[in-house]
């Protein structure tokens, strides 16, 4: 009787172990549409933000950020963004090519942009936006012709300035690119 106890506690441990590893491959293949399977990152589930990388986020390859921020993190609205990335990130951005987008009905409209800071010394890009944007909506930060650095994991880390009148920045969250051969 005891030696069944055994077997049957083997067997059903093996099977938890077997469907956490399937479903740990299932959750890594679509890494590249959103954070993936994030274990031990130091940054809390809720502050966590989606992202999608349109060409795969391939190591030294050229692709296309897209870096989502919901429309309950912009409760004060939006007047500045502030990306900040990790000293050790050596890709390159193309700050003509970068949109602040949000949805339209249907369509996503480009904001109007005053300009777009890259201060390499900071690792930081202030994207100005040339008109406020006032209402809490969900917003996508393009960034296109971006050449993608060596293989590893990176933290963007997303501040807004409010579009009121209160001038200190707030942090939205944190996008955890993953960078693939």
């Amino acid at each position: 009787m005891l030696k069944n106890k055994l077997n049957f506690k083997r067997l059903f441990s093996s099977l938890a172990l077997s469907s956490c590893l399937l479903g740990g491959v299932a959750t890594i293949s679509f890494a590249q549409g959103n954070s993936g399977l994030t274990i031990f990152s130091g940054v809390g589930r809720e502050n966590i933000l989606d992202y999608y990388l349109d060409f795969g986020g391939k190591a030294n390859a050229r692709d296309r950020y897209r870096l989502r921020v919901p429309g309950k993190k912009l409760i004060g609205g939006a007047s500045k963004f502030f990306i900040a990335y990790p000293d050790y990130y050596d890709g390159k951005f193309d700050v003509d090519k970068i949109e602040v987008r949000i949805k339209k009905g249907k369509k996503q409209e480009s904001l109007a942009l005053r300009e777009v800071i890259w201060d390499k010394e900071s690792y930081i890009i202030e994207i100005d936006l040339e008109e406020p944007l006032k209402e809490s909506k969900k917003v996508e930060i393009v960034f296109s012709n971006v050449k993608n650095p060596e293989i590893g994991t990176y933290y963007f880390h997303c501040q807004v300035l409010p579009a009121d009148d209160l001038p200190i920045r707030q942090h939205l969250g944190t996008w955890i690119l993953s960078i693939d051969p």
